[in-house]
């Protein structure tokens, strides 16, 4: 798994306004919510990893879309057909995480704009907003593996600052204003690199993650941020 080396390494007092209504705060109002895929709105499916990389014929320490981007043009299609051919499988056995209709339900109402940034190829993230999501408002825009670079890099997520019109005085994305939701070191890694806040939906293996310095706030269901929100997001600061 690679590592963004990012200025905004350790933690920091971030906060944002109270979306109940009537609320008065200081704070910064939140533009929006970016949320990762697999682990995240849908229960983690992590047996595809080890299942593509014996595809690739790489170890577990080799970041599989490094490896494919590394191999000769000629090569890169197989290789992607390979590894989409587990995630196609795997996809009808997508299951929404716990939390995640009442969750996407108060941000509709709170009117506060959704993206996906994930490392998935687009049928898997389709096929999960088709079938658990239709009665919510679309994710956009959704950026899927077909951007480049990746997370850890926060490109996907200033994509997504940018689409909604936050920039900075250079006219470039601005995500101060937003939290990025994932359960992977990637998904906290690009946040922070971006100058968005994290939240980390906790597992039994990424547990260790919530006392990362790139981690702001760790929950356990999808849900628990409507209460965190209503009160005004508060970082957990070490």
């Amino acid at each position: 798994m690679r590592r963004f080396a990012s200025t905004m390494a350790t933690k920091t007092s971030r906060k944002f306004a109270p979306l109940r209504a009537g609320a008065n705060s200081d704070a910064p109002k939140l533009r929006g919510i970016v949320f990762d895929m697999d682990g995240t709105l849908c229960l983690p499916q992590n047996y595809m990893f080890p299942l593509m990389r014996d595809a690739l014929g790489i170890s577990k320490s080799v970041d599989i879309l490094d490896h494919i981007k590394s191999l000769p043009t000629a090569e890169q299609e197989a290789a992607h057909e390979k590894i989409q051919n587990i995630e196609r499988e795997a996809m009808v056995k997508q299951a929404p995480q716990p939390g995640l209709d009442a969750l996407m339900s108060y941000l509709d109402s709170k009117a506060v704009p959704k993206a996906i940034c994930t490392r998935n190829f687009p049928l898997p993230v389709e096929h999960l907003v088709g079938k658990f999501l239709t009665n919510h408002k679309p994710f956009a825009p959704v950026v899927t593996r077909e951007f480049e670079p990746p997370k850890p890099h926060p490109a996907g997520i200033l994509h997504i600052a940018k689409a909604w019109g936050l920039l900075s005085e250079d006219c470039q994305g601005d995500a101060t204003g937003l939290i990025m939701v994932g359960d992977s070191i990637d998904d906290m890694a690009a946040g922070r690199a971006a100058g968005a806040a994290t939240v980390l939906l906790t597992n039994a293996a990424n547990a260790h993650l919530k006392e990362h310095d790139c981690t702001d706030l760790a929950i356990t269901q999808l849900d628990e941020l409507v209460d965190i929100l209503e009160r005004g997001f508060v970082a957990s600061i070490e």
